[in-house]
C-alpha cells in the first residue's frame, strides 16, 4: 500500500501508541482488500459498545488506546447496554452497569460523541452525498450507503475506531465506483408499513447473501420504511447498499441493461418471513419499538395509535437522546409517559443483558430484533404490524 508521510509517521508510532495501533488495522485491512492506499474521511460510527459485547478484554483495549489517543473526526457511538440515566428503573444489575460505565468513559476520553445510538444520522451525524466515511453499525451502514448516498464499507467496530483515530480507512469496496452497481432486480410489491419492509429487507437478504438489489414497484416509500427495508438486509444477508427505483439518489445512476438477474418478490414470500421468524406465546413480557432506533415520526404514529387510551402491558420505545429531545420540547414525550409508555436511550433490546432482565417472550415489529433477539439472547420473538403492538398494549 502506498502510505503519506502523515500515515507512515503514524504506523512508525511517532504519534504515540493509539495512532499506531490503529494504522497497523487499517494496513492489515487495506493488504487484505488489495487497497492501493488511504482515503480521508468524513466520519465515523462505532459499534461494540455494549459491555455485553466487549467482555473484559475489549475493555482493557478501550483504555489502552485512551491513554493517549483521540479521535481525528466526527465520531458517534452506537447502543450500550443501558440507559445511562435510566438504567436503575430498566433493571439493570449493579456489576453490569459500572462496567458498561467504564466503557463508555474510556470512549468519552477518546474524543468520541456519546450518542450511544444505531440511527446516528438522527442525532447530528448526517453525512453528504458522496462522503467517505467509516461506520460500523449494520443498519446506519446501509442507510448512508443507499438513503444518502455518502460511502462506508460495513466496517468492524475496531476498524471504525482505527479509522476514527486516524482520520483514514483504506480505499476498496463499497467506497469505489464499480461496486456500487447493482447486481440484481428485485420486483416487490408495494409497502404496506415497517414490518413489510423489514420482512421485505429480510427475505432478500436472506436468498441474495450478497450482491447491490435495485427494488423496484415499491411505490411511494418513507424514510422509516427505507430504515427498515435496510435494517432487514442487512441483518439476513451482510448487504451494505441498496438502491430503490426512483428513490434512492444513487438509482438512477448505473445502467440496467447489464443486470440480467431477477427476483420476483410476493406478499405471501413476506408472510411466510414473518411467520418464520416470529413464534407464538399468550403474554408478552415487553413489547418494544425502535429497532433500529425509532424516528420522532414513529413516535407520533404511536401516540396518535394510542388515541388517549393507556397501555396495560410494559411498553417500550428505544430512541437516541436527540429524538427523545426533540420529543420532549413538542410535549409529545409527557404525553405518551401520561398513556404508560417508556422511551429508553442509549441502548436497545439487541445489546442489552436481557436474560438477566427476565424477559422471555417478547413482541415486536422488527425483523432485525427478532433475528438478534433469537439468536443472541434465546428470547422468544412475535412480529405484528405497529398497530396491532398497540392493540396488544392497550388490551
Amino acid at each position: 500500500m502506498y502510505l503519506t508521510r502523515l500515515e507512515e509517521r503514524m504506523l512508525a508510532g511517532e504519534y504515540g501508541y493509539a495512532a499506531q495501533k490503529a494504522m497497523e488495522i487499517l494496513v492489515a485491512l487495506g493488504k487484505i482488500y488489495g487497497a492501493e492506499r488511504m482515503i480521508e474521511i468524513r466520519s465515523a460510527q462505532i459499534s461494540g459498545v455494549s459491555y455485553s459485547n466487549l467482555g473484559e478484554e475489549g475493555l482493557e483495549f478501550l483504555l489502552k488506546l485512551a491513554e493517549d489517543g483521540c479521535v481525528r473526526v466526527p465520531t458517534t457511538l452506537n447502543p450500550c447496554g443501558m440507559d445511562l440515566e435510566e438504567w436503575r428503573e430498566m433493571g439493570i444489575p449493579e456489576d453490569f452497569a459500572e462496567k458498561q460505565l467504564r466503557v463508555i468513559e474510556a470512549y468519552r476520553r477518546l474524543g468520541v460523541e456519546l450518542t450511544l445510538t444505531c440511527t446516528p444520522y438522527l442525532a447530528g451525524n448526517m453525512p453528504e452525498f458522496g462522503d467517505h466515511v467509516a461506520w460500523s453499525e449494520s443498519s446506519a451502514v446501509i442507510y448512508i450507503n443507499s438513503v444518502i448516498g455518502a460511502r462506508t464499507n460495513r466496517e468492524g467496530g475496531p476498524s471504525a475506531l482505527a479509522a476514527a483515530i486516524t482520520g483514514r480507512t483504506p480505499l476498496y469496496g463499497l467506497h469505489l465506483d464499480d461496486a456500487r452497481r447493482p447486481t440484481i432486480i428485485v420486483r416487490a410489491p408495494r409497502i404496506g408499513g415497517e414490518l413489510d419492509a423489514s420482512a421485505l429487507g429480510y427475505h432478500v437478504g436472506r436468498i441474495l447473501v450478497g450482491g447491490v438489489p435495485l427494488f423496484t414497484g415499491l411505490g411511494a416509500i418513507s424514510r422509516d420504511q427505507l430504515k427498515a427495508l435496510g435494517a432487514g438486509l442487512a441483518s439476513s444477508g451482510g448487504i451494505a447498499l441498496f438502491h430503490v427505483e426512483g428513490v434512492t439518489p444513487e438509482a438512477q445512476r448505473y445502467s440496467r441493461e447489464h443486470v440480467e438477474d431477477v427476483i420476483e418478490v410476493t406478499e405471501n414470500d413476506l408472510r411466510n418471513e414473518i411467520e418464520m421468524l416470529g413464534e407464538e406465546f399468550d403474554e408478552p413480557d415487553l413489547i418494544f419499538v425502535g429497532c433500529p432506533h425509532a424516528s420522532i415520526e414513529e413516535l407520533t404514529k404511536i401516540y396518535l395509535l394510542l388515541s388517549g387510551r393507556s397501555v396495560s402491558r410494559r411498553f417500550w420505545i428505544f430512541a437516541s437522546r436527540a429524538v427523545r429531545a426533540q420529543a420532549e420540547r413538542i410535549g409529545l414525550l409527557a404525553k405518551l409517559e401520561e398513556l404508560g409508555v417508556r422511551v429508553y436511550c442509549d441502548t436497545c433490546p439487541v445489546v442489552a443483558p436481557l436474560k438477566r432482565l427476565g424477559f422471555k417472550n417478547v413482541l415486536t415489529n422488527s425483523m432485525k430484533a427478532a433475528y438478534y433477539l433469537r439468536s443472541l439472547h434465546e428470547v422468544r420473538v412475535q412480529l405484528k404490524p405497529l398497530r396491532k403492538l398497540v392493540e396488544d398494549a392497550v388490551r
